[in-house]
Protein backbone atom coordinates (compact mmCIF):
# COMPACT_ATOMS: atom_id res chain seq x y z
CA UNK A 1 0.00 0.00 0.00
CA UNK A 2 0.39 3.63 -0.99
CA UNK A 3 0.38 6.51 1.34
CA UNK A 4 0.79 10.52 0.14
CA UNK A 5 1.31 12.71 2.57
CA UNK A 6 1.08 16.40 0.82
CA UNK A 7 4.26 17.72 2.53
CA UNK A 8 7.48 17.38 0.80
CA UNK A 9 10.17 15.69 2.20
CA UNK A 10 12.32 18.58 1.49
CA UNK A 11 10.62 22.23 1.33
CA UNK A 12 11.00 23.89 -2.00
CA UNK A 13 12.44 27.71 -1.75
CA UNK A 14 12.97 28.87 -5.27
CA UNK A 15 14.06 32.40 -5.72
CA UNK A 16 13.05 33.39 -9.63
CA UNK A 17 11.10 32.00 -12.93
CA UNK A 18 14.39 30.23 -14.57
CA UNK A 19 12.69 27.90 -17.44
CA UNK A 20 16.14 27.00 -18.68
CA UNK A 21 17.83 25.88 -15.58
CA UNK A 22 13.76 24.29 -15.38
CA UNK A 23 14.85 22.22 -18.13
CA UNK A 24 18.37 21.22 -17.02
CA UNK A 25 16.88 19.75 -13.63
CA UNK A 26 14.53 17.11 -15.66
CA UNK A 27 17.45 15.06 -16.11
CA UNK A 28 17.08 14.16 -12.08
CA UNK A 29 13.11 14.27 -13.07
CA UNK A 30 12.90 11.79 -16.09
CA UNK A 31 16.42 11.13 -17.18
CA UNK A 32 18.65 7.46 -16.35
CA UNK A 33 20.11 8.45 -13.53
CA UNK A 34 16.95 10.23 -11.86
CA UNK A 35 14.60 10.09 -9.15
CA UNK A 36 12.01 7.63 -11.12
CA UNK A 37 14.69 5.68 -12.94
CA UNK A 38 15.88 5.16 -8.88
CA UNK A 39 12.42 4.24 -7.31
CA UNK A 40 11.27 1.31 -10.43
CA UNK A 41 14.68 -0.10 -10.01
CA UNK A 42 14.17 -0.83 -6.14
CA UNK A 43 10.81 -1.68 -6.44
CA UNK A 44 11.02 -4.00 -9.02
CA UNK A 45 14.18 -5.78 -6.88
CA UNK A 46 11.91 -5.28 -3.40
CA UNK A 47 9.16 -7.45 -5.05
CA UNK A 48 10.62 -10.13 -5.97
CA UNK A 49 13.49 -10.02 -3.01
CA UNK A 50 13.28 -12.84 -0.90
CA UNK A 51 15.27 -12.01 2.15
CA UNK A 52 13.02 -10.07 4.74
CA UNK A 53 16.21 -7.37 5.49
CA UNK A 54 17.01 -6.39 1.64
CA UNK A 55 13.01 -6.61 0.62
CA UNK A 56 12.72 -3.69 3.64
CA UNK A 57 15.33 -1.91 2.75
CA UNK A 58 14.79 -1.63 -1.06
CA UNK A 59 10.81 -0.98 -0.61
CA UNK A 60 12.18 1.93 1.94
CA UNK A 61 14.61 3.16 -0.40
CA UNK A 62 12.26 2.99 -3.55
CA UNK A 63 9.70 4.90 -1.65
CA UNK A 64 12.00 7.81 -0.88
CA UNK A 65 13.20 8.13 -4.28
CA UNK A 66 9.63 8.77 -4.92
CA UNK A 67 9.79 11.29 -2.37
CA UNK A 68 12.74 12.85 -4.14
CA UNK A 69 10.89 12.71 -7.30
CA UNK A 70 8.16 14.50 -6.09
CA UNK A 71 11.13 17.10 -4.36
CA UNK A 72 12.12 17.76 -7.89
CA UNK A 73 9.19 17.61 -10.13
CA UNK A 74 8.01 20.53 -7.48
CA UNK A 75 11.25 22.55 -8.31
CA UNK A 76 10.56 21.99 -12.07
CA UNK A 77 6.94 23.79 -12.08
CA UNK A 78 8.47 26.77 -9.55
CA UNK A 79 11.01 26.80 -11.73
CA UNK A 80 8.40 27.21 -15.00
CA UNK A 81 5.68 29.19 -13.22
CA UNK A 82 6.26 32.87 -15.08
CA UNK A 83 6.53 30.93 -18.23
CA UNK A 84 3.87 29.26 -17.78
CA UNK A 85 1.72 32.17 -17.29
CA UNK A 86 3.26 33.97 -20.23
CA UNK A 87 3.00 30.91 -22.63
CA UNK A 88 -0.91 29.76 -21.75
CA UNK A 89 -1.91 33.68 -22.16
CA UNK A 90 0.59 34.90 -24.59
CA UNK A 91 1.15 37.94 -23.35
CA UNK A 92 4.59 38.92 -25.44
CA UNK A 93 4.83 39.03 -28.88
CA UNK A 94 5.40 36.25 -30.85
CA UNK A 95 9.29 37.31 -31.43
CA UNK A 96 9.60 38.21 -27.81
CA UNK A 97 8.42 34.87 -26.72
CA UNK A 98 10.45 33.15 -29.02
CA UNK A 99 13.51 35.00 -27.86
CA UNK A 100 12.47 34.06 -23.89
CA UNK A 101 12.17 29.84 -24.49
CA UNK A 102 14.76 29.76 -26.85
CA UNK A 103 17.35 31.84 -24.84
CA UNK A 104 18.52 29.98 -22.22
CA UNK A 105 20.22 27.43 -25.12
CA UNK A 106 19.33 24.20 -23.80
CA UNK A 107 16.17 23.16 -26.00
CA UNK A 108 13.93 24.65 -23.07
CA UNK A 109 11.72 24.97 -25.57
CA UNK A 110 10.68 21.79 -25.99
CA UNK A 111 9.48 21.19 -22.82
CA UNK A 112 7.56 24.52 -22.95
CA UNK A 113 5.46 24.21 -25.92
CA UNK A 114 4.93 20.51 -25.98
CA UNK A 115 3.85 20.08 -22.05
CA UNK A 116 2.64 23.77 -21.08
CA UNK A 117 5.70 24.60 -18.88
CA UNK A 118 5.25 21.54 -16.94
CA UNK A 119 7.11 18.59 -15.67
CA UNK A 120 6.83 15.43 -18.39
CA UNK A 121 8.99 12.33 -17.52
CA UNK A 122 11.86 13.63 -20.11
CA UNK A 123 15.60 14.10 -19.37
CA UNK A 124 16.95 17.43 -20.09
CA UNK A 125 17.27 16.69 -24.48
CA UNK A 126 13.25 16.10 -23.92
CA UNK A 127 13.83 12.14 -24.36
CA UNK A 128 11.22 10.21 -22.70
CA UNK A 129 11.48 7.88 -19.76
CA UNK A 130 12.14 4.09 -21.01
CA UNK A 131 11.72 1.29 -18.54
CA UNK A 132 14.97 0.80 -20.37
CA UNK A 133 17.22 2.91 -17.58
CA UNK A 134 15.99 -0.47 -15.21
CA UNK A 135 18.92 -2.70 -15.26
CA UNK A 136 17.64 -5.08 -12.60
CA UNK A 137 18.87 -8.94 -13.28
CA UNK A 138 17.56 -10.61 -10.04
CA UNK A 139 20.68 -11.52 -8.38
CA UNK A 140 21.08 -9.36 -5.15
CA UNK A 141 24.92 -9.22 -5.45
CA UNK A 142 25.02 -7.81 -8.47
CA UNK A 143 21.61 -5.69 -7.95
CA UNK A 144 23.32 -4.47 -5.01
CA UNK A 145 26.74 -3.25 -7.33
CA UNK A 146 24.63 -1.34 -9.75
CA UNK A 147 22.67 0.05 -7.10
CA UNK A 148 25.69 1.66 -5.64
CA UNK A 149 27.08 2.79 -8.85
CA UNK A 150 23.52 4.41 -10.19
CA UNK A 151 23.69 6.27 -6.47
CA UNK A 152 27.24 7.43 -7.24
CA UNK A 153 25.99 8.26 -11.15
CA UNK A 154 23.06 10.27 -9.54
CA UNK A 155 25.24 12.12 -6.62
CA UNK A 156 27.70 13.26 -9.81
CA UNK A 157 24.44 14.38 -11.70
CA UNK A 158 23.56 17.04 -8.52
CA UNK A 159 27.09 17.91 -7.81
CA UNK A 160 26.70 19.40 -11.65
CA UNK A 161 23.14 20.81 -11.34
CA UNK A 162 24.34 22.49 -7.69
CA UNK A 163 27.43 24.10 -9.69
CA UNK A 164 24.55 25.33 -12.76
CA UNK A 165 22.71 27.78 -10.43
CA UNK A 166 22.90 30.50 -8.18
CA UNK A 167 19.65 30.23 -6.61
CA UNK A 168 20.24 29.04 -2.79
CA UNK A 169 16.98 27.13 -2.43
CA UNK A 170 17.53 25.40 -5.21
CA UNK A 171 21.08 24.51 -4.11
CA UNK A 172 19.57 23.94 -0.76
CA UNK A 173 17.02 21.41 -2.13
CA UNK A 174 19.46 20.15 -4.52
CA UNK A 175 22.20 19.30 -1.67
CA UNK A 176 20.00 17.37 0.29
CA UNK A 177 19.01 14.90 -2.46
CA UNK A 178 22.85 14.72 -3.23
CA UNK A 179 23.20 14.04 0.09
CA UNK A 180 20.43 11.22 0.38
CA UNK A 181 22.26 9.38 -2.20
CA UNK A 182 25.53 9.03 -0.34
CA UNK A 183 23.05 7.57 2.55
CA UNK A 184 21.93 5.32 -0.11
CA UNK A 185 24.89 4.12 -1.41
CA UNK A 186 25.83 3.22 1.99
CA UNK A 187 22.98 1.10 2.83
CA UNK A 188 23.49 -0.83 -0.55
CA UNK A 189 26.76 -1.53 0.34
CA UNK A 190 26.27 -2.91 4.15
CA UNK A 191 23.59 -4.83 2.39
CA UNK A 192 26.31 -6.10 0.10
CA UNK A 193 28.74 -6.69 2.48
CA UNK A 194 26.38 -8.99 4.62
CA UNK A 195 25.99 -11.44 2.05
CA UNK A 196 29.12 -13.87 2.33
CA UNK A 197 30.54 -14.73 0.00
CA UNK A 198 29.49 -11.74 -2.81
CA UNK A 199 32.37 -12.18 -4.70
CA UNK A 200 31.85 -13.32 -7.43
CA UNK A 201 28.24 -12.58 -8.15
CA UNK A 202 25.99 -15.79 -8.59
CA UNK A 203 26.74 -19.05 -7.47
CA UNK A 204 28.88 -20.77 -9.76
CA UNK A 205 33.04 -19.98 -9.27
CA UNK A 206 35.07 -18.78 -11.98
CA UNK A 207 37.92 -21.02 -13.89
CA UNK A 208 40.52 -20.90 -11.61
CA UNK A 209 43.27 -21.26 -15.13
CA UNK A 210 42.09 -17.58 -15.84
CA UNK A 211 40.23 -15.75 -12.36
CA UNK A 212 42.92 -14.09 -11.87
CA UNK A 213 45.12 -13.34 -15.35
CA UNK A 214 45.71 -9.90 -16.88
CA UNK A 215 45.64 -9.77 -20.48
CA UNK A 216 47.94 -7.02 -21.34
CA UNK A 217 46.25 -6.60 -25.21
CA UNK A 218 46.59 -2.87 -25.60
CA UNK A 219 50.45 -2.05 -25.57
CA UNK A 220 52.42 0.76 -26.43
CA UNK A 221 52.99 4.13 -24.89
CA UNK A 222 51.03 4.76 -21.80
CA UNK A 223 51.30 1.73 -20.61
CA UNK A 224 50.73 1.37 -16.39
CA UNK A 225 50.81 -1.50 -14.03
CA UNK A 226 48.91 -0.97 -10.52
CA UNK A 227 46.85 -3.27 -7.83
CA UNK A 228 44.48 -4.01 -10.76
CA UNK A 229 47.19 -5.99 -12.68
CA UNK A 230 49.89 -6.71 -10.56
CA UNK A 231 51.05 -8.12 -7.24
CA UNK A 232 50.68 -12.06 -6.05
CA UNK A 233 47.11 -12.16 -6.99
CA UNK A 234 48.03 -11.58 -10.64
CA UNK A 235 49.42 -13.50 -13.51
CA UNK A 236 50.35 -10.47 -16.02
CA UNK A 237 50.43 -11.64 -19.65
CA UNK A 238 51.85 -9.64 -22.18
CA UNK A 239 53.29 -12.25 -24.90
CA UNK A 240 50.58 -12.57 -27.98
CA UNK A 241 50.87 -15.93 -28.40
CA UNK A 242 50.10 -16.74 -24.54
CA UNK A 243 47.09 -14.58 -25.46
CA UNK A 244 45.55 -16.79 -27.96
CA UNK A 245 44.09 -20.21 -27.56
CA UNK A 246 44.20 -20.12 -23.76
CA UNK A 247 41.80 -23.26 -23.32
CA UNK A 248 44.87 -25.51 -25.08
CA UNK A 249 42.85 -25.99 -28.36
CA UNK A 250 43.61 -24.54 -32.16
CA UNK A 251 41.81 -21.03 -31.33
CA UNK A 252 39.66 -22.08 -34.18
CA UNK A 253 35.58 -21.78 -34.60
CA UNK A 254 34.45 -25.96 -34.76
CA UNK A 255 31.25 -27.46 -35.16
CA UNK A 256 30.05 -31.14 -35.04
CA UNK A 257 27.72 -31.17 -38.02
CA UNK A 258 25.64 -33.81 -39.62
CA UNK A 259 26.30 -35.21 -43.07
CA UNK A 260 23.81 -34.30 -44.69
CA UNK A 261 24.96 -30.36 -44.01
CA UNK A 262 28.40 -31.09 -44.62
CA UNK A 263 27.63 -31.98 -47.79
CA UNK A 264 24.96 -28.89 -48.48
CA UNK A 265 28.00 -26.86 -47.16
CA UNK A 266 30.48 -28.32 -49.68
CA UNK A 267 28.27 -27.79 -52.60
CA UNK A 268 27.56 -24.01 -51.77
CA UNK A 269 31.35 -23.15 -51.57
CA UNK A 270 31.60 -25.05 -54.73
CA UNK A 271 28.91 -23.16 -56.50
CA UNK A 272 30.54 -19.85 -54.65
CA UNK A 273 34.33 -20.51 -55.45
CA UNK A 274 36.36 -17.19 -56.44
CA UNK A 275 38.87 -17.93 -59.12
CA UNK A 276 41.79 -16.25 -57.91
CA UNK A 277 43.38 -16.48 -61.63
CA UNK A 278 40.69 -14.44 -63.18
CA UNK A 279 40.96 -10.41 -63.43
CA UNK A 280 37.37 -9.45 -64.91
CA UNK A 281 36.56 -5.83 -66.04
CA UNK A 282 34.23 -3.99 -63.85
CA UNK A 283 32.31 -1.40 -64.26
CA UNK A 284 34.34 1.06 -62.50
CA UNK A 285 36.82 0.50 -64.79
CA UNK A 286 34.66 1.02 -68.13
CA UNK A 287 33.45 4.08 -66.64
CA UNK A 288 37.28 5.69 -66.24
CA UNK A 289 38.13 4.94 -69.75
CA UNK A 290 41.60 4.94 -70.80
CA UNK A 291 44.03 7.70 -69.75
CA UNK A 292 47.04 8.90 -71.55
CA UNK A 293 50.46 10.57 -70.31
CA UNK A 294 52.00 13.43 -71.38
CA UNK A 295 54.46 11.40 -73.12
CA UNK A 296 51.63 9.67 -75.25
CA UNK A 297 51.45 6.65 -73.23
CA UNK A 298 48.32 4.12 -72.70
CA UNK A 299 47.06 4.07 -68.95
CA UNK A 300 45.03 1.29 -68.77
CA UNK A 301 41.62 1.03 -67.06
CA UNK A 302 42.35 0.93 -63.26
CA UNK A 303 45.60 1.96 -62.88
CA UNK A 304 46.78 5.08 -61.58
CA UNK A 305 49.31 7.17 -63.21
CA UNK A 306 51.42 9.82 -61.13
CA UNK A 307 48.89 13.36 -60.95
CA UNK A 308 52.22 15.21 -62.71
CA UNK A 309 51.86 12.85 -65.85
CA UNK A 310 48.40 12.74 -66.90
CA UNK A 311 47.34 14.21 -70.36
CA UNK A 312 44.81 14.26 -72.13
CA UNK A 313 42.02 11.20 -71.47
CA UNK A 314 40.60 9.57 -74.53
CA UNK A 315 36.95 8.35 -74.45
Amino acid sequence: MFAHNKRLQYTVRVSEPNPGLANLMLEQFGGPQGELAAAMRYFTQAVSEDDPGRKDMLMDIATEELSHLEVIGHIVAMLNKGAKGELSEAVDSEAEMYRKISGAGNDSHVTQVLYGAGSPLVNSAGVPWTAAYIDTIGEPTADLRSNIAAEARAKIVYERLIALTDDPGVKEALGFLMTREVAHQKSFEKALYSISPNFPPGKMPGDPRFSNVYMNMSQGPGEMRGPWNQGEQWEFVSDRDKQMAVDGGSGEAEVALPAKDIDLLKAMAQRTMSDPNSDPTTGAELGMGNQTTDDGATVPPGAIPSPSTIGATKH
